[in-house]
């Protein structure tokens, strides 16, 4: 089975992961056919094993190889699709759609903690969970600005989400099929 695995907040306070070291280490860890897409995270991958132990496995060979806690986010192919799919949005190049990949059930806590931050606001960004993925539509040039983007490096949302604009995604997609 083709999947993608999706790593979170890799890249910050100063570490600089190379993706390539990243396969490596996947490698290492027994995947097949490992290649990465774009410098931002998003490991392809081969395995035909256990599902349910490959986060735990590939999670575990990160923290040894980079001695740093990371959390991963795994999706076959066929979520994958499923999600694009499911977008809500038309692409307008003013706007950025991003896909967040999460814990599931997650997604309707992003979609009130959504509700709470624009509530009073004029922003005209929106959100809308459709098939069980949460989606941020956001003006170009505001993506760190809007009330919405304001909570999502809370803290106590640090492991529970990645996210990916939809053109990665559909980069991801691209490559996996």
């Amino acid at each position: 089975m083709t999947y993608c695995v999706f790593l979170r907040g890799v890249n910050v306070n100063g570490r600089n992961v190379k993706m390539t070291e990243v396969c490596e280490v996947f490698r290492g860890a027994g995947m097949e056919e490992v290649s990465s897409v774009l410098a931002t995270g998003n490991i392809i991958i081969q395995f035909d094993g256990d599902q349910s132990k490959l986060c735990g496995v590939l999670e575990s060979a990160l923290n040894e190889h980079f001695q740093m806690e990371s959390r991963l986010f795994l999706k076959n192919v066929d979520e994958i699709k499923t999600m694009l799919g499911a977008v809500p949005y038309t692409s307008d190049p003013d706007w950025h759609i991003y896909a967040f990949i999460c814990d599931p059930g997650f997604e309707r806590v992003l979609a009130e903690e959504f509700e709470t931050a624009t509530q009073n606001s004029r922003s005209d960004e929106s959100a809308m969970v459709t098939g069980g993925y949460f989606f941020w539509r956001v003006r170009k040039g505001s993506t760190l600005d809007t009330p919405f983007s304001k909570i999502l490096g809370n803290r106590k949302f640090k492991e529970k989400f990645t996210s990916r604009n939809i053109g990665t995604m559909e980069k991801v997609y691209g490559k996996m099929k």
